[in-house]
């Protein structure tokens, strides 16, 4: 049963096939915007495991992000996701991602729960 309140937190080392440089998200060796949207919706897809019916998924259907700060090669970062809404078969979450006590990016995410073998996958 999806209620709000559920959350999960995903754990990332920054390394450097995660810097903006090598994603193509900018020229500077820090952890790229692409790699936060993808901790995030981890964190997401994390928060609902377990809790959807037999052949059901979500897919993510928006990510609304503020980058704020720098996290360097190296840097400890924790993303986290909880859910804030259930409508219908609409999910949204709160997201963010910390390094330390600061945040280095926060926003919304929304999923979709649908049906696995219907949706194409396996």
């Amino acid at each position: 049963m999806l209620s709000e309140g559920r959350s999960a937190s995903i754990s990332f080392t920054v390394d450097e096939g995660a810097t903006a440089r090598v994603l193509g998200s900018g020229d500077v060796d820090v952890l790229g915007t692409p790699k936060v949207v993808a901790l995030v919706e981890e964190a997401a897809v994390a928060a609902v495991a377990g809790s959807l019916p037999e052949g059901q998924t979500t897919v993510g259907t928006n990510v609304t992000l503020d980058h704020l700060r720098p996290s360097h090669v190296g840097a400890a970062v924790v993303a986290n996701a909880v859910l804030t809404a259930v409508d219908g078969n609409r999910l949204s979450f709160a997201v963010k991602l910390t390094e330390g006590e600061a945040v280095a990016a926060k926003g919304t995410h929304t999923r979709f729960v649908v049906d696995r073998e219907a949706f194409g996958g396996s």
